[in-house]
């Protein structure tokens, strides 16, 4: 019985039996699942120089909640919507000055209504005068110099690609 069973795995019988019957990894099982994937943005972390006074300015003036002390406080909830994520050049003019490495792009309902409530607290706000194809762009600093956009989603980023269903 032995002798069969090496022969049977010399074969690679045994071997595609258990594959196919999904006990072992192969290449072709490998490609019948969907890739997982991250779910979102988690967080967002910075250095700040009064980083209790940075967090209560975007409390205060972009609804952003601060995070918690104790677990239980929770954390911001942010509304479904789409994300880019990427790499910029080490150049790139839209993060600001060189000292800063980073920016962020927050979505917005209605741009010119966020407009209007940061310029009333006397926070300089730019709205940039091209309207894209996904959207309207307002560019505005921090108290320490960062830059953050707000974006108001338009075209194809204003709902949820039919390739890109939320997963239960």
């Amino acid at each position: 019985m032995l002798a069969a069973k090496s022969q049977i795995e010399a074969l690679g019988i045994l071997s595609f039996h258990v594959e196919v019957a999904g006990l072992i990894p192969s290449a072709r099982n490998q490609h019948t699942h969907p890739m997982e994937k991250v779910t979102g943005i988690g967080g967002f972390f910075f250095r700040g120089k009064d980083p209790e006074a940075l967090n209560g300015w975007y409390e205060q003036h972009l609804g952003v909640r601060k995070a918690g002390i104790q677990y239980e406080d929770g954390s911001w909830w942010q509304d479904e919507g789409p994300t880019v994520f990427a790499s910029e050049p080490k150049n790139a003019q839209q993060i600001g000055a060189s000292e800063y490495s980073w920016r962020i792009n927050f979505r917005v309902r209605h741009l010119d209504s966020m407009v209007a409530q940061l310029r009333s607290s006397g926070i300089t706000v730019t709205v940039e005068a091209t309207v894209y194809p996904n959207g309207r762009f307002a560019n505005l600093q921090d108290p320490e110099g960062n830059h953050i956009e707000l974006w108001e989603p338009a075209g194809t980023d204003a709902k949820r690609p039919p390739d890109q269903t939320q997963q239960a």
